[in-house]
């Protein structure tokens, strides 16, 4: 079969085990199915394999990281208003490109994605302080690249027993 039908029938499948999961068993830990999503689709961004996942784990860990710093530099912001907000993402902004000079980090998207994905689960999570936010959102991250690795090997042997 093709890679594309034999990726389609893994992701679909293991989109379900993944939403029981977070849904279920993990919701106690308050990981986000969202956030994982996000990191599966990093996984193949940075073209899959163990290079796809190093990728994905370490930047968006690290983009999360940068955001939940963000987040809180806000409240020492205050003083700017309306603005403290704004300059506190642009300086996490500018943290992300300017670590892409460290080859591990390069990957500027896939930061980008996990300090949205931080940030994100601040602004809609209740009570979620920045340092609560961080271990599921990491720890989302880090299952979620893990099922894109699984889902592109199943994709890999379907695809291989049908030659």
């Amino acid at each position: 079969m093709s890679l594309l039908i034999a990726l389609t029938i893994s992701i679909g499948l293991l989109a379900v085990v993944a939403t029981w999961l977070f849904l279920g068993p993990l919701a106690a830990f308050q990981m986000q199915i969202w956030q994982a999503f996000v990191a599966w689709a990093s996984f193949f961004h940075n073209g899959g394999k163990q290079d796809g996942f190093v990728k994905t784990a370490v930047c968006m860990s690290f983009g999360a990281a940068v955001g939940m710093a963000s987040v809180m530099l806000i409240g020492y912001l205050g003083g700017l208003g309306a603005l403290a907000a704004p300059v506190a993402v642009g300086i996490g902004a500018a943290v992300i490109v300017l670590a892409a000079h460290i080859p591990l980090l390069s990957t500027i998207p896939s930061s980008v994605y996990g300090f949205a994905c931080v940030a994100g689960l601040i602004l809609l999570g209740k009570d979620m302080t920045p340092t609560a936010a961080i271990v599921p959102t990491i720890l989302s991250i880090i299952v979620g690249a893990a099922f894109g690795w699984v889902s592109e090997m199943i994709g890999g042997v379907l695809t291989k027993k049908a030659d």
